[in-house]
Parts: structure tokens; sequence; C-alpha cells
């Protein structure tokens, strides 16, 4: 069993920068990729980036270039890094343990001016 909390949401205006944090408990981090997953109001939940155990990371098309997804496996934490946030980035954010499926409980993310 794997526990995921999710930090650093909130509410940013267009062009701002944000970071998330995930804290991984309970179980192997290093050896698992993560993911970070959004999902907006009335839309599926989609792929934002994951990151394998070594480092190697992939992202979805609308944030590839302005987000990075990075870990610390010292501290058991995935972080993802935004940049040039825009409206549309609106949602709440998921990190998830593909080894476990485990899922954390959600930040929420709000860009408006």
């Amino acid at each position: 069993q794997v526990q995921l909390v999710e930090s650093g949401g909130g509410l940013v205006q267009p062009g701002e920068s944000l970071t998330l944090s995930c804290v991984a408990s309970g179980s192997d981090f290093w050896g698992y990729a993560m993911g970070w997953y959004r999902q907006a109001p009335g839309k599926q939940r989609e792929l934002v980036g994951s990151i394998l155990s070594r480092g190697a990371t992939n992202y979805g098309d609308s944030v590839r270039g302005r987000f990075t997804v990075s870990r610390d496996n010292a501290k058991n934490t995935v972080y993802l890094q935004m940049n040039n946030l825009m409206p549309e980035d609106t949602a709440v954010y998921y990190c998830t343990h593909y080894g476990s499926g485990s899922w954390g409980q959600g930040t929420q993310v709000t860009v408006s001016s």
C-alpha cells in the first residue's frame, strides 16, 4: 500500500509558475515510475507527465515545453514544475504511483486573472 499526498496548488495568474509536490510513503518509491495527471470539470483525466525510476520523462502534448517532472528518491517525492501557466491548465492535479496503482487526493490549480 502506497500513500500519496500532493501539495502546492493554488490560484495564480496567467504566465506565472507553480510547483506541485507529491510525497509517497508506505512502499518502495525509487523503483517505480510516477505520474502526474489532471482533471478539469467536465473533462476526462489526462496525463500531464510521468517519470521513470531513473529519471526519463514523458509529457502530454498540451504541457510539453512548459512543465517539468522531476523526482528526489531520497525524499520519496516527485515534483511538477509548471511554467507559463494558462487558464486551460486549471484542474485538479493528481499524482500516481504506477507500481501500486495508488492515487493522491489531488490539489487544485486555478489559473485566472
